[in-house]
């Protein structure tokens, strides 16, 4: 019985690779990964902060009242009317935390002064009005 050797009929060349392909699937998880990818945009309450020469962080946790250049109030980043927040600072009163107000330059004076009175009352212990000490930079604030 003989064996005939079997002749290998493919040729390997060296030469160039062609990157079409490659190209198409990088493409293709491109537009994958952008078409499910989520952008999450977060709602805030657009606030223009005084700027102050001084004032100070603060680190202790506070109620987050936010007076908008419309005289309108917000808890943290939901509208609240008066008679709401007025609960709720009762409520931080006997817990002991202190206020930091967020008052647009636009906001109103009497309705800064009726806030500052209303925590006066309630009994808050510390009322921290919120600055800019650098442009782009909130900083903390003067306190009573």
């Amino acid at each position: 019985m003989k064996f005939s050797r079997l002749k290998r009929r493919t040729e390997i060349k060296k030469g160039q690779l062609d990157i079409a392909p490659l190209i198409d699937v990088v493409f293709q998880l491109l537009i994958f990964f952008m078409l499910t990818s989520n952008f999450v945009f977060q709602p805030g309450i657009k606030v223009s902060l005084p700027r102050a020469l001084t004032g100070e962080v603060l680190n202790s946790e506070s109620v987050i009242v936010t007076v908008t250049g419309q005289d309108l109030l917000f808890l943290g980043d939901k509208p609240i009317t008066i008679q709401d927040l007025t609960a709720t600072l009762k409520e931080a009163a006997q817990e002991n935390k202190t206020l930091l107000l967020k008052a647009d330059t636009n906001a109103s004076l009497g309705r800064v002064v009726e806030l500052w009175d209303l925590c006066r009352e309630i009994g808050i212990p510390q009322i921290n009005i919120a600055t800019n000490q650098k442009p782009g930079e909130s900083g903390g604030g003067l306190g009573s």
